[in-house]
């Protein structure tokens, strides 16, 4: 199955579009629309080493594992497992490089490993495909239109009460301690 890729320019240097991506990510991360928790969420923490793990913390300390840095480049390249509700088995590996383009930075994402998942991991395919698109145009500081329909989607799963379900089933739930031993 081929790449997920998605590219974005920006016109900040390299060092800043990838302090953006990775210390920054909180700030810039859609988390009501791309989230496990929705309105839930309190922070979203990107450990900007290599180990370092993604995850969603919640209001009431509930964190949900999202993926894990692999490699850490700076101002070059990020590389990180991302798996978010989904077994770790069943994780994308995405790379981040940041290029100079002209007065700017060239960002290009690209997500693997989608023919080794299961069905139905690989069936999100589609899915991945246009929410890493609204993700680079939110981390750009670009509206989308596509945006707006993932926010739809979002209110109407916390209308319909489908959130909870959403967080139950989730895979990534991080053990209590597991998350209290984790150096930030």
């Amino acid at each position: 199955m081929a790449p997920i890729r998605r590219s974005v320019s920006v016109s900040w240097s390299p060092e800043v579009a990838f302090r953006r991506f990775t210390a920054d990510l909180a700030q810039w991360w859609p988390r009501y629309t791309n989230s496990i928790g929705g309105r839930r969420v309190k922070q979203i923490v990107f450990e900007a080493r290599v180990g370092g793990l993604i995850y969603e913390e919640h209001h009431d300390g509930t964190r949900f594992l999202w993926g894990r840095v692999t490699a850490l480049e700076p101002p070059r390249r990020v590389a990180f497992t991302f798996h978010a509700t989904r077994a770790e088995s069943d994780a994308q590996e995405v790379e981040v490089t940041f290029t100079p383009y002209g007065a700017g930075t060239r960002v290009e994402l690209v997500s693997r490993g989608w023919e080794k998942m299961s069905p139905e991991a690989g069936r999100a395919r589609g899915g991945y495909e246009m929410t890493w698109g609204v993700a680079l145009d939110l981390y750009a500081r670009r509206f989308s239109g596509t945006w707006l329909f993932f926010f739809t989607l979002a209110v109407a799963i916390d209308v319909s009460g489908q959130r909870s379900t959403f967080i139950r089933h989730s895979l990534g739930r991080m053990p209590a301690s597991s998350a209290e031993e984790e150096p930030q």
